[in-house]
């Protein structure tokens, strides 16, 4: 028997065309059992503003959007306000075995849902899955590929691993929640990843099979939040600064997010401690030619995400 999937798909209501392409693009994976999707409205609009924006899907005697194999309820985030509250205010929606999440301007791509299952079944010990991406800037595409079929908290430590990306999450209901203690949502996907990692190898299924919209996120420039992100991600899990890549890696992005803030003397002091702890981290000549004026911090992040990367 097929397990039962619930998708969350957190929006703001700001970009009704896109949070129609997620929903159409979860409803049509096919997968037996269904798919229930709970859409959660985050600020902005209002559940039932959302709820017209999905009317092309027609409602059923229920009250709850139908779709061709699987429901879409739309609430309002009834935790903290933010991305980890409206995620697990859609976690509690649910009954489903699995759960799953979808950002409202990405789009998971055929066979996603039903090669991740498959993984799932191959290891009955995995509580969570994810697989590529690929990610999508005005008119360029980039694949990106995580090079393994386990992830394990050692990847995650050495680097970030973009393509451990939140829209590809799938993982057993009741094993893990979403931190809403995670400033301004910065990194609670990173810090899930991790946990999940620590308990288990996330399986990986390594084919692009989620797109990935870069440009029009409201995380994308809120350079303090980043910071406040980051020193939050150090706090919590310190291990992070074990390995000198991953340390170095982390120290430079600091570097850089100061630099674009303004704040000269911290993007210098970051950028040295990032050398200290790996010489060749790119990051940090980058951080301190948007210090000194060399390059804005917006035409950096511009040629990175054409390339499928960020800073």
């Amino acid at each position: 028997m097929s397990p039962s999937v619930g998708v969350v798909i957190p929006t703001r209501g700001d970009r009704p065309h896109l949070l129609r392409a997620a929903v159409a693009a979860v409803l049509g994976q096919g997968h037996p059992g269904g798919v229930e999707v709970v859409v959660v409205v985050d600020g902005g609009a209002s559940a039932d503003m959302v709820e017209e924006q999905l009317s092309g899907v027609q409602m059923d005697p229920a009250g709850a959007l139908s779709g061709v194999r699987g429901r879409v309820h739309v609430i309002a985030n009834r935790l903290s306000p933010g991305l980890p509250g409206a995620r697990n205010t859609g976690i509690a929606a649910l009954d489903t075995s699995l759960v799953a999440f979808c950002d409202d301007d990405d789009m998971w791509l055929p066979g996603k849902l039903a090669a991740q299952l498959v993984a799932l079944a191959a290891d009955p010990a995995a509580e969570f899955v994810g697989c590529a991406i690929e990610v999508e800037y005005g008119s360029r595409r980039a694949v990106r590929l995580a090079g393994t079929t386990r992830v394990t908290r050692q990847h995650l430590t050495r680097s970030r691993m973009a393509m451990v990306h939140s829209s590809t999450f799938l993982f057993r209901r009741g094993s893990l929640w979403p931190d809403e203690s995670a400033p301004a949502g910065q990194n609670e996907d990173w810090d899930l990843a991790l946990r999940a990692a620590g308990r288990h190898p996330i399986v990986y299924v390594d084919r692009p099979l989620v797109r990935v919209r870069w440009g029009g996120s409201a995380y994308a420039t809120r350079w303090a939040d980043r910071i406040a992100g980051l020193e939050w991600m150090l706090a919590r899990h310190p291990y992070l600064t074990a390995d000198p890549r991953g340390a170095a890696r982390i120290y430079g992005q600091l570097a850089f997010h100061n630099a674009a803030l303004g704040c000269r003397r911290e993007a210098w002091r970051w950028a040295f401690r990032a050398l200290g702890a790996r010489l060749g981290e790119p990051r940090a000549p980058i951080a301190l030619a948007v210090a000194l004026g060399v390059v804005p911090a917006h035409r950096v992040m511009g040629l990175l995400h054409t390339r499928g990367h960020g800073i």
